[in-house]
């Protein structure tokens, strides 16, 4: 080691002496020889598999593959499990438990003598789960991406996971549709392993984090079952063995400019509003001062990308007409100089892309809508701000002012929002209490509520619906959503009654609930918050710990990091 820098690993593996023996000695049960701990980068691969998290079931291929490079190159890889969040299989909601993965991450890196690692994911919260837990001990560290599925099939036709769920569902309630034909369409929906194939939050994850360098460029968009998701999961293998050469660690590639790029490349591709908790979350993590008035940065940029649910295609329709490259290429006069895990500007993800088909990535002059980026509201509804998706809304829908039908809590909406005698018509503003970060807890994904089944039988799909809760990113409609304070917080929110007026303008950025400032504080002074639902273990800990949206719901003792040596041996 005499001509090397002496690597992290080697406070385990370099000691000759008793620990150094333990290390050692327990590590070559497995078939290890002598050299391997000779002073190479030892590399640990931070593996989300888990067949009950079926958008990760390809994980244990892609980490061989990843394994091959680490060697090709030199290093030692060594995989290791944490926790795995299967967005759709998980109660009461995967974002509960984010943090948590976060937490398994960071002290998984921190107790083990590794050099760098690869975070390999994909569903909607291990992505970000992971790279919270990654920054925070900040070692040299590079993202796999699972990959999206293949397009569904239905009756001839594409159809998206996720988005077309919440279409066909609502024309079983109306009867425009069969159950026959709607248990048929699931037989379709999910033709392989991988993560949903719209524009939802794990394939938003994906792109932004190819926007922001922290991948190999192309890994966004790659189905999960092609060839080259394990040739980029080889090179990924060998380019982390390089970074650790290099001690280009996680705070040396990301600055506030990988974060406006991300924030830039989600209004492109009409990503999930979930990416706004995510990122904001991530930011706290590394200390950068990241706010939701910096997501304004995306209000006015075009959506270019026609995947669902915005648009009419799938990501492996994105992925053959060029894929992230291609698009960061049409942005390539607003996108922020920023450095990568290659080491070089985001610039050279994409100086020789290509489109390659105009109807799945428009151009930037061209765009398939002008100025619909993420809106950030505020009002005395939400003084901390919330979000709405304009590219997923009823362009009407976005000016309104209407009577709100209040439900409670989330078992409130689901015995009532079917009755026939429901007192509401297409203008009424449906408002959702009791699914914010402490009230859940963990901020579900039901903020897009049903459309009552007397208006759906009248043919009405969309009306203005708000609440503190979080939208899954394959979901659409006029979805005010991540209200701040939320209502179990004591936010404005818990105040409002059936009957109240409520004002919507997405334009100018505001959220009011029409009714004076003293009649809100004698309700304030009546109001009192529910008992929680959890008295014990992690969730007993996250109500009490946890962050607001505008925060991104992080526990308030996980931000920031801790990249203090470990010194202290076990024996």
């Amino acid at each position: 080691m005499s001509d090397q820098r002496k690597r992290r690993s080697q406070n385990w593996y370099g000691k000759q002496d008793k620990d150094g023996f333990i290390h050692r000695s327990w590590m070559k049960n497995q078939g290890f020889p002598d050299h391997v701990f000779d002073g190479r980068p030892i590399i640990g691969i931070c593996n989300t598999w888990s067949e009950l998290t079926p958008c990760n079931a390809g994980l244990r291929d892609l980490a061989e593959a990843v394994k091959r490079g680490v060697w090709e190159a030199g290093g030692f890889p060594v995989e290791f499990p944490v926790m795995s969040l299967g967005e759709t299989q998980m109660k009461p909601t995967a974002m509960l438990f984010r943090n948590l993965l976060s937490m398994d991450v960071e002290e998984s890196i921190r107790a083990y003598g590794i050099d760098g690692v690869v975070l390999l994911g994909g569903c909607d919260k291990t992505t970000p789960g992971q790279l919270m837990g990654a920054a925070s001990v900040d070692l040299p560290t590079i993202v796999v991406s699972s990959g999206p599925m293949l397009n569904g099939k239905f009756k001839g036709r594409d159809i998206g996971s996720g988005t077309d769920v919440w279409k066909f569902s609502e024309d079983v309630r109306a009867g425009d549709m069969t159950l026959k034909d709607f248990m048929s369409a699931e037989a379709g929906m999910s033709r392989s392993v991988g993560v949903c194939m719209t524009m939802g939050t794990a394939s938003t994850m994906a792109s932004l984090v190819e926007a922001m360098g922290l991948c190999l460029p192309t890994n966004a968009a790659l189905p999960a079952v092609d060839a080259r998701r394990g040739a980029l999961a080889h090179m990924t293998g060998r380019r982390i063995v390089e970074m650790v050469e290099e001690d280009l660690t996680f705070s040396k590639v990301v600055k506030k400019e990988n974060f406006e790029n991300a924030i830039i490349a989600n209004a492109a591709v009409g990503g999930s509003t979930n990416a706004v908790v995510h990122l904001l979350a991530m930011a706290g993590r590394v200390g950068i001062d990241l706010t939701l008035e910096d997501f304004e940065i995306g209000k006015d940029l075009p959506l270019l990308v026609n995947c669902m649910p915005s648009g009419e295609y799938l990501m492996e329709d994105f992925c053959y007409a060029g894929g992230m490259p291609a698009l960061m290429k049409e942005l390539e006069g607003i996108l922020r100089p920023a450095q990568t895990v290659l080491g070089k500007d985001i610039s050279s993800y994409f100086e020789d892309a290509e489109c390659y088909n105009r109807d799945v990535i428009y151009a930037f002059d061209e765009p398939i809508k002008s100025k619909v980026g993420l809106r950030v509201l505020k009002g005395n509804l939400a003084p901390n701000g919330a979000i709405i998706k304009p590219s997923a809304a009823t362009p009407d829908l976005l000016q309104h002012e209407g009577e709100a039908y209040v439900f409670e809590d989330i078992e409130d909406m689901k015995a009532n929002i079917d009755r026939d005698d429901l007192p509401v018509t297409k203008d009424t503003i449906l408002v959702l209490k009791g699914c914010g970060p402490k009230g859940y807890p963990g901020m579900p994904e039901v903020g897009n509520m049903p459309i009552p089944r007397k208006l759906v039988e009248q043919g009405v799909r969309d009306m203005v619906r708000i609440s503190d809760a979080r939208m899954s990113g394959t979901a659409f409609g006029t979805v005010v959503l991540h209200i701040s304070p939320e209502a179990e917080a004591g936010g404005t929110l818990a105040l409002v009654q059936t009957g109240d007026r409520i004002k919507l303008d997405t334009q100018n950025g505001q959220l009011d609930v029409l009714v004076d400032e003293k009649e809100l504080a004698e309700r304030r002074a009546k109001w009192r918050p529910t008992p929680p639902h959890y008295d014990r273990g992690y969730a007993s800990l996250y109500i009490e710990r946890v962050l607001q949206a505008d925060k991104g719901a992080d526990l308030d003792f996980l931000v920031g990091k801790d990249t203090r040596p470990v010194t202290r041996e076990s024996h």
